[in-house]
């Protein structure tokens, strides 16, 4: 089995290429945390080379930037070729099969384009409320002052239109 679950924020803008054959394909560097921290403290990630293609590539580089924060699922690919002095070079690298977009460092802005580019391609954007912090502290204001703190209030009415799901959609 390879499979691969990350959740990192892009080191750098997602460059797009096109094959032979005119296939849009991304990539990009996803730099994601340990569960834990040095002996100085700090907390170190790890720098992940991204690949992902066709459609979705061109989502990433329409709507993703340095920053940006995604999880992804996809497998790890090893590569191998020849450099220019013939030595044997190896590339190790997650495909993704599939790209959240959560939210990037001034995320308000950006959550609205990444919410547009999820439902051109796949469906509902899951909101990273941590990165929010400042939005969602005056928007909770806002609702408490207006709504009280009614346990059956719905925390999700300021974010947007509502979405209809019928039975058949349902995968239970």
């Amino acid at each position: 089995m390879n499979k691969v679950v990350l959740i990192g924020r892009l080191t750098r803008d997602p460059e797009l290429r096109y094959t032979g054959s005119n296939i849009p394909v991304a990539t990009f560097s996803l730099a994601v945390n340990r569960n834990f921290t040095n002996q100085q403290g700090e907390r170190e990630a790890d720098f992940i080379n991204i690949v992902v293609w066709r459609k979705q590539a061109e989502n990433v580089k329409n709507y993703l930037s340095q920053g940006s924060q995604v999880a992804i699922d996809g497998r790890i690919q090893t590569r191998t070729y020849d450099d220019q002095n013939g030595q044997r070079r190896y590339i190790t690298e997650v495909v993704a099969d599939n790209i959240e977009f959560l939210g990037s460092k001034n995320s308000s802005n950006n959550l609205n384009n990444a919410n547009t580019a999820t439902n051109n391609n796949a469906g509902p954007t899951p909101y990273d409320f941590a990165d929010n912090s400042s939005n969602n502290s005056k928007n909770s204001t806002t609702s408490n002052d207006s709504k009280g703190t009614d346990v059956d209030s719905n925390p999700f009415a300021d974010f947007g239109s509502s979405i209809e799901i019928s039975d058949d959609e349902l995968p239970f």
